[in-house]
């Protein structure tokens, strides 16, 4: 193929973000570490290798996500514990956020309600920020491992602990629905803890070993009543492989914190969006 005359023109014209995300409202988080430091734990689920467990944390509560024996990155799933077709949504999260979430940034869901579900509060692995390869934590990107995928790439149905089925059976013993039933709620994930980016020569998406070590966390505000799933990915740490046996894989922990009252006094969960729904007709 032939290059125009003005090719190196054309690549260097500027690059301009989509969505600025200084429009946004920024979250109160003054408020929510001083809710934070008055908060006990109220619940926990200890996620084992290779599986998926979904939890409840209600509006106004702190759910924390753990490592807590080696590295392992997991596949984190939200819904509207109220109503499921509002769920997180990676896509816009990552419009408005970029490609990875960290401390102050928020969990947003899907249309029509795109709000606020989940805010960033402590993240002990943001020191990591963008390394040389581009890779960075916590991704937005990555859709999780799957058996479709794996059938069209290898042609067998050979692996049932990937994180796409992790969560199916997660939801379903959660719910008390068949997996049919179950599945159709799950959704792209936040990849907590993975190293990822994408490959500067063609632009595919890779992984590496995650810098996560146990005792490091992700924490979050729950804006909404929460449900939360999250599949221990086989990947382990992501250092090599997914979607097999091959890797050594860790349990997780999640806990629920709940402030002391009043320590949220002027807070409210985030409305629907405002948008009026009538798409110009």
């Amino acid at each position: 193929m032939t290059q125009p005359q003005d090719a190196a023109a054309r690549r260097a014209a500027p690059a301009v973000v989509c969505y600025p995300p200084e429009t946004l409202a920024p979250p109160p988080m003054d408020l929510f570490r001083a809710a934070r430091a008055s908060a006990a734990k109220v619940a926990e689920v200890v996620v084992p290798p290779r599986e998926a467990r979904c939890w409840e944390a209600p509006a106004g509560t702190f759910f924390r996500i753990t490592s807590i024996e080696g590295p392992q990155v997991g596949d984190l799933n939200l819904w509207n514990a109220r109503n499921l077709d509002e769920r997180f949504w990676s896509g816009k999260t990552r419009a408005l956020h970029g490609t990875h979430v960290t401390t102050g940034e928020r969990m947003w869901s899907t249309f029509p309600y795109m709000r606020p579900m989940a805010t960033v509060v402590e993240d002990t692995l943001g020191w990591y920020g963008i390394d040389a390869d581009g890779g960075s934590v916590h991704d937005v990107i990555g859709t999780r491992c799957d058996p479709y995928t794996h059938h069209a790439l290898s042609g067998g149905d050979m692996y049932h602990h990937c994180c796409h089925s992790n969560l199916t059976r997660g939801m379903a013993e959660h719910l008390g629905v068949p997996l049919d039933e179950a599945e159709p709620h799950v959704h792209d994930v936040c990849n907590v803890f993975m190293c990822t980016g994408f490959t500067r020569d063609t632009g595919q998406y890779f992984m590496k070993a995650s810098p996560v070590r146990p005792g490091d966390y992700l924490e979050f505000f729950a804006e909404i009543d929460i449900l939360g799933g999250l599949s221990a990915c086989p990947g382990g740490d992501c250092s090599a492989t997914h979607s097999s046996d091959a890797a050594a894989c860790y349990p997780m922990l999640v806990e629920v914190f709940e402030p002391a009252a009043g320590a949220l006094d002027g807070w409210s969960s985030p409305p629907v969006n405002g948008y009026d729904r009538s798409h110009g007709a």
